[in-house]
């Protein structure tokens, strides 16, 4: 679902940059329309970029790896947890 969701967002993004290419006005100099036009090719291939490293699963890795450490921490608070459990249950004994 994340997968289409994306396609449709860069499938968008790649038609208004199409679009609106021809009209911006790059290279009139330091006005407010040129100002305007290269903040906006900024933005929307920012988007392209965001869209394409999620559909091309690069953080797919990173992803994997952060569940592994997670997953580690977790392990050890239990096992932390099950130690003062048993040091506690010896006290009493």
């Amino acid at each position: 679902m994340k997968s289409v969701y994306s396609v449709i967002c860069l499938s968008v993004a790649l038609g208004l940059l199409l679009y609106a290419v021809p009209r911006l006005e790059i290279g009139q100099g330091l006005t407010l329309s040129g100002i305007f036009s290269i903040v906006w090719l900024g933005m929307i291939l920012l988007i392209i970029a965001a869209h394409l490293h999620r559909l091309l699963g690069v953080d797919e890795e990173t992803q994997q790896e952060m569940d592994r450490v997670r997953l580690y921490k977790q392990w050890r608070t239990r096992q932390w947890l099950s130690d003062r459990i048993r040091e506690r249950e010896k006290g009493r004994l």
